[in-house]
């Protein structure tokens, strides 16, 4: 594998997105039925030559560094349009594709299908939106979730720096 390779020609409106991000803390987690917390997040986004961005993303509390969330997937564009399909794989059991579009240094999506194990605890997560924005050498990311018990809420919020 090589990250060095040529970027495809359908991956260029994603181009802003590329390299490796991080906040060392300052990201907050909210909802409803859990107590607030602060994190740090790396994100990297890159490419192989193939018509595809990968991405993963790592979390850990911000005051004890214990792992949190992980998370890899990969995001690709409908050819001719501006719309995507972010696909991923998270590390407590849920699978999801979330859709949307990609204009400027934005990116907007919301699920258009998820699955989880069968052996997830409740409550089951519903429905998930996140935008990413670039602004120079930082970039934000903001994602609300929905559950059974809980309508669309925002639960993360984070600005990253460029490390890469």
């Amino acid at each position: 594998m090589s990250r060095s390779a040529p970027m495809h020609d359908m991956i260029r409106p994603l181009a802003w997105l590329l390299g490796k991000w991080r906040a060392e803390g300052g990201g907050k987690g909210q909802y409803p039925t859990i107590k607030t917390f602060e994190y740090g997040e790396e994100v990297e986004f890159f490419h192989v030559g193939q018509p595809n961005v990968q991405f993963s993303l790592y979390s850990w509390h911000a005051e004890s560094r214990k792992p949190l969330h992980r998370e890899v997937g990969f995001i690709r564009i409908k050819p001719d349009s501006n719309k995507i399909a972010l696909m991923s794989a998270h590390n407590f059991g849920v699978a999801d594709i979330q859709e949307g579009e990609v204009k400027d240094n934005e990116l907007k999506v919301e699920t258009a299908g998820i699955h989880r194990m069968s052996f997830s605890p409740d409550p089951e997560t519903k429905k998930l939106s996140r935008t990413f924005q670039r602004k120079g050498d930082k970039m934000e990311q903001v994602m609300y979730m929905e559950t059974s018990n809980t309508p669309l809420t925002e639960h993360l919020r984070i600005t990253y720096s460029k490390i890469e």
